[in-house]
């Protein structure tokens, strides 16, 4: 919204200027011209009555007279010529080339002919649409202000709003925005945090349930599992204990899939996503990491960074552990850590790559399915990895196979947003160490 907002004003400005600076200047410049014709008749005329009454009353008109009137200033007549009424001439200044000219004949036949440079008047009329092109530009640029002010309080709600949207999608923030003084995003911060409030009522609602669910079945299985285990250890007869053995299977199976339904139904209430702080989790990489490649004889690089992204409590730096133990494990040379926003879709992407040999081509199609492993790991570190970075509503991939590069997609805080009042309790994210392998 904000790139229209500026779009349309800047070309209705545009629109303007054009429409009406091009007149302008092209008046100003014909003003000028005529300005500079008048000002050479009226010369003209004066300086002919002027000589006429001198020559009437017996003085001579010289050169050294007719200087007077050809004074050198910008835009006055450079070139006087006049022919007197018994036919002689005189004349002063040098004739320009082109020029304006003007005469006039006097009733005792005394003609005067006055010239003015052409560009003269020409640069006369240039600097008056400077002036025009000036004040035009002057305009343009308090306009492009006004519309960016314009634009960012028009603008700034709604990403304060989408902001707030996010992290009531998370399930875990109340919106808590001022008012911004336009009624429609008003009205919609308003519904947006009544919607919040009884989605947060909701959603404790289910949480509990959730809890109370897992404790009311996992303790009767429980039993009912080592009640079981005991008949097989205790049993002496091989149709018993068979049996026992293929109940016990059953109880094991029903409690995975309880496990399996209390864990989506988490997963639908939303992730405990927070803001991080990437720098902070960075810092605390290169604490934990970086003494393990020095006595390796590697180098870990981590550039700095000052993003923010929404991610969950302890899981990016989980994730970011498993990275970079599979790259001083699998990969070689120096392992480089870095963050940088990926076009406009407001994502963020934190890759990790070395200079090794890379992943070999027949593991990089499997890389992510859990007991494929190029070494001698269990193969569930980039399995569980994916999943806590899909958790938070992003991807991890192999971006490159050759050095290897794996890239973590996350959604970024807004630079406009003030998390103080979107998001009054974000904090950074102070990771635990954990470690996962291929």
């Amino acid at each position: 919204m904000r790139r229209r907002v500026l779009t349309a004003t800047i070309s209705a400005l545009a629109v303007a200027v054009v429409l009406l600076g091009i007149p302008l200047a092209i008046a100003a410049a014909q003003l000028v011209r005529e300005d500079a014709i008048r000002d050479l008749e009226l010369r003209t005329t004066t300086a002919s009555r002027a000589l006429e009454l001198r020559e009437l009353s017996g003085q001579q008109v010289t050169p050294e007279v007719l200087e007077f009137y050809v004074t050198g200033a910008p835009g006055t007549p450079s070139y006087i010529y006049v022919r007197l009424a018994d036919g002689s001439e005189v004349e002063a200044g040098t004739r320009p080339a082109p020029a304006f000219s003007d005469n006039h004949v006097t009733d005792s036949g005394l003609v005067v002919y006055m010239y003015v440079s052409w560009w003269e008047v020409f640069w006369q009329s240039a600097r008056a649409v400077g002036l025009v092109v000036a004040l035009s530009v002057v305009a343009v640029l308090a306009g492009i202000m006004m519309a960016i002010w314009q634009a960012n309080r028009l603008s700034a709600p709604l990403v304060y709003l989408a902001a707030s949207a996010e992290q009531l999608g998370a399930g875990q923030v109340r919106p808590r925005l001022e008012s911004t003084g336009i009624e429609e995003i008003d009205l919609v911060a308003e519904e947006l945090a009544r919607s919040a409030d009884r989605m947060a009522d909701r959603l404790a609602v289910e949480r509990q349930f959730a809890s109370d669910a897992s404790h009311q079945l996992r303790t009767p299985l429980t039993a009912l599992s080592m009640r079981l285990e005991e008949i097989s250890a205790t049993t002496t007869r091989d149709d018993v204990k068979h049996e026992a053995e293929r109940a016990l299977e059953q109880v094991e199976r029903l409690v995975g899939v309880v496990d399996d339904l209390l864990g989506r139904s988490r997963k639908a209430l939303g992730s405990q996503t927070e803001v991080v702080t990437l720098e902070d989790v960075f810092q605390q990489q290169r604490q934990e990491w970086g003494p393990t490649f020095a006595k390796a004889r590697r180098t870990l690089v981590i550039e700095p960074t000052p993003v923010r992204v929404v991610a969950s409590s302890g899981g990016l730096a989980q994730v970011l552990a498993t990275l970079i133990e599979n790259s001083l494990k699998h990969g070689g040379g120096t392992t480089t850590v870095t963050a940088r926003e990926s076009g406009t879709t407001n994502a963020v992407v934190i890759a990790v790559g070395d200079e090794g040999t890379g992943v070999p081509e027949e593991l990089a199609p499997r890389i992510f399915e859990r007991e494929v492993t190029g070494g001698k790991g269990t193969g569930l570190g980039l399995a569980l990895a994916r999943d806590l970075v899909t958790a938070d509503g992003g991807r991890l991939e192999l971006s490159k196979r050759v050095p290897a590069e794996f890239s973590i997609f996350l959604q970024a805080v807004p630079h406009m947003v003030d998390l103080d009042t979107v998001v009054p309790h974000a904090r950074a994210v102070k990771p635990r160490r954990g470690s996962r392998r291929r």
